[in-house]
C-alpha cells in the first residue's frame, strides 16, 4: 500500500446507488433544490443557500479550491433519478502523512435513511485506502449532532476525542467538535461491515 502515490485527484467514483462526480457548475440547480431544507444546515458552518445564484457562487468557489488541490468536492448523483441529491468531499488532505478527512456531507431529505450515505462512505473510503494508500481517514462533527455521530460510529470509526470550542458556526455558536478516525489496519473489517449494510439494503428494497 505504501508504494501507491498519495495524490487525490477529482475522478468519478461509481456505485450501485450513487455516482460521486467532482462538483461542477452544472450541478448547481439540482443542489439548490435538494438542499432547500433548513434541517440539513442546522449544524453546518454556513447557512442554507437562499438562491440558485448563491449556490452557483458557492460551486465556483469550491471548484477554485479544488484546482488549488485543497480539497475534492463531489456532487452525489442518484443513479435512479440521475440528478444531484447532495454533496460530500475530501478535505484536510495531507500527502506527506497519507491522510485526509471525509466531511461536508449533506444529503437531501428524501434520500436520508437510505443506502445513499452508506455507499458514499464506502466509495470514498475504498478509494482512499485501496487506490491512494491512505493510512488514516478522519471525520469530525458538531458534538450536538447526534444523528451525524451515530452515522459515523455505525461505520466502525473510532472516537478519538473532543476538540472544545473548535469552530464558530454561522449562527455564532462556538461548537465542540467530536473527532473520529479509521486507520488502514482497521479498513478490512470496516469494509466488510459496510458491504454487509449495503447487502441488507439491497435485499430489503
Amino acid at each position: 500500500m505504501q508504494s501507491l502515490i498519495f495524490e487525490p485527484k477529482p475522478i468519478v467514483l461509481d456505485g450501485d446507488h450513487v455516482r460521486l462526480e467532482p462538483i461542477e457548475l452544472r450541478h448547481a440547480a439540482d443542489l439548490y433544490e435538494a438542499g432547500n431544507d433548513e434541517s440539513i444546515w442546522r449544524y453546518k458552518w454556513v447557512p442554507m443557500p437562499q438562491s440558485l445564484d448563491e449556490v452557483r457562487q458557492w460551486t465556483e468557489a469550491v471548484t477554485q479550491s479544488m484546482a488549488r488541490g485543497n480539497e475534492i468536492a463531489y456532487a452525489i448523483v442518484s443513479k435512479t433519478d440521475q440528478r444531484a441529491i447532495g454533496s460530500t468531499r475530501y478535505l484536510n488532505i495531507s500527502p506527506a502523512h497519507r491522510m485526509l478527512e471525509i466531511g461536508w456531507t449533506w444529503i437531501g431529505t428524501k434520500y436520508q435513511r437510505t443506502a445513499v450515505n452508506t455507499e458514499c462512505k464506502y466509495l470514498l473510503l475504498t478509494h482512499a485506502f485501496e487506490q491512494l494508500g491512505a493510512v488514516r481517514v478522519q471525520f469530525k462533527t458538531d458534538a450536538r449532532n447526534e444523528r451525524s455521530r451515530r452515522a459515523i460510529e455505525r461505520l466502525g470509526a473510532v472516537k478519538e476525542g473532543v476538540l472544545r470550542k473548535s469552530h464558530t458556526t454561522h449562527t455564532g455558536h462556538i461548537r465542540d467538535s467530536v473527532y473520529y478516525s479509521i486507520i488502514d489496519d482497521e479498513w478490512p473489517a470496516v469494509k466488510q461491515r459496510l458491504l454487509g449494510f449495503l447487502a441488507r439494503s439491497a435485499s430489503s428494497s
